[in-house]
């Protein structure tokens, strides 16, 4: 369960000021919830990225806060995203809806224009920055990989994946935190296998 005091993933996917097409209906039926940041430095070129999945319920799934090759803001924040989507990816089932949180506006517009895209309504306009490209192609397959995602923009100082992106060296303890593969209660109709947690191996986002 969510420690004391501390807010959940899902109670600021839910209070975000995104547009109402991000937030269907179903949007307390979400399985899980990431939430990732990106920086860059230009001062020493340091670069990193932060991700913090939880189960509806607000039960950590995993952390991680580790530095990276961005080049800039930009391509750490589709790193970021790219990185947790596969790391949840190897925890939850494709019938799985996804919520993600992120203070980046261009990401979620992309991410809910795809999003929407796979669910059959219309094509959305996408910009992404050259050097994300890679990334992004990752991203958008992860998002068809799951039964139903949308993405919701929340404040830099809301966001609990900010710190581990600006800070990965201060945070690395995070990444010793034991695997954990948690599912919430679902429906009969919705229920299927386990998926097992995924090597240290296999956690790391391609370039």
């Amino acid at each position: 369960m969510a420690a004391y005091g501390r807010r959940s993933l899902r109670d600021r996917f839910d209070s975000a000021p995104t547009p109402h097409v991000a937030h269907p209906p179903r949007t307390h039926h979400r399985d899980f919830y990431v939430a990732t940041d990106g920086s860059y430095h230009l001062h020493d070129h340091r670069a990193g990225m932060g991700v913090v999945i939880e189960t509806r319920d607000g039960t950590r799934v995993a952390r991680f806060a580790l530095p990276t090759t961005a080049t800039d803001n930009n391509v750490a924040e589709y790193q970021a995203l790219h990185f947790g989507l596969d790391v949840l990816a190897a925890r939850a089932p494709p019938t799985a809806r996804i919520g993600v949180l992120t203070d980046h506006d261009s990401l979620a517009t992309n991410v809910n224009s795809a999003a929407l895209t796979h669910d059959g309504w219309g094509p959305g306009e996408i910009r992404v920055p050259p050097a994300g490209q890679n990334h992004w192609r990752g991203i958008r397959a992860r998002i068809a990989g799951f039964d139903e995602l949308r993405a919701a923009v929340i404040d830099g100082t809301e966001n609990p994946a900010h710190p581990l992106a600006n800070s990965p060296k201060e945070y690395a303890h995070v990444n010793r935190e034991p695997d954990r593969c948690i599912r919430p209660e679902t429906t009969s109709e919705r229920s299927g296998p386990g998926v097992p947690p995924p090597s240290r191996a296999d956690r790391h986002a391609s370039d």
